[in-house]
């Protein structure tokens, strides 16, 4: 097995599903923003590039996040396989992730698309409750608190996150299918591309993902 792509809007699973893969596998996932933070950590070349445009609130360039993920690719843990979660964001960047594969002699084998009815998505976000505490997450329909706005953890109050909010929950959706969408399209030419109904019982659709990997 080499590399994976998750696709999918916010709320349809991909960080769940990746973790699951992961320790059936034993590949890592790899997150844009772990990348980024791990090599500004390291202080590379790169990773200081990334500080500065992180550090001014602007976004880091393509150029600097495909040179993070070839680091991040190259790395030992990788030599068995990846599962790449929320990148590529773009149509650019899938085809510099292409060109980056090739160059390091690994291939793009799945792209996984997680499909979800746009009602369940909204109420699997607006639902999310966060503890103001610890930082333990909650649900008031699939993982309620003991006590209704209560963490069951430290006895903090629970609250909605800005992001988490209907309104705000739209506008990610639509620029998720403004600007992600479209690398449907880009994979389907491939035909590496492969759909996966995410609603339901999480254990289900790992089910259906393992079978299309196997």
């Amino acid at each position: 097995m080499t590399g994976i792509i998750l696709l999918g809007p916010p709320g349809a699973g991909k960080g769940t599903q990746a973790k699951k893969l992961t320790e059936e596998f034993g590949i890592p996932q790899i997150s844009t923003g772990d990348m980024l933070r791990e090599a500004v950590k390291n202080g590379t070349e790169l990773g200081r590039k990334a500080k500065a445009f992180m550090d001014s609130g602007g976004l880091v360039p393509d150029e600097v996040v495909i040179g993070i993920v070839k680091e991040r690719l190259a790395a030992g843990d990788c030599a068995k396989g990846f599962i790449l979660d929320g990148f590529p964001r773009t149509i650019p960047q899938a085809a510099a992730l292409d060109r980056v594969a090739e160059e390091l002699g690994k291939e793009i084998r799945f792209v996984l698309s997680l499909e979800v009815d746009p009602d369940e998505l909204m109420e699997r976000l607006c639902g999310r409750r966060t503890c103001t505490g610890c930082g333990a997450m909650y649900h008031v329909k699939f993982r309620a608190p003991k006590e209704d706005g209560k963490c069951d953890k430290c006895g903090t109050a629970l609250i909605q996150r800005d992001d988490d909010r209907e309104e705000t929950i739209r506008k990610r959706l639509e620029n998720y299918n403004k600007a992600t969408a479209p690398l449907l399209d880009y994979y389907k030419t491939t035909g590496k591309i492969r759909s996966v109904m995410a609603s339901g019982e999480i254990d289900a659709i790992y089910g259906n993902i393992v079978k299309i990997l196997r």
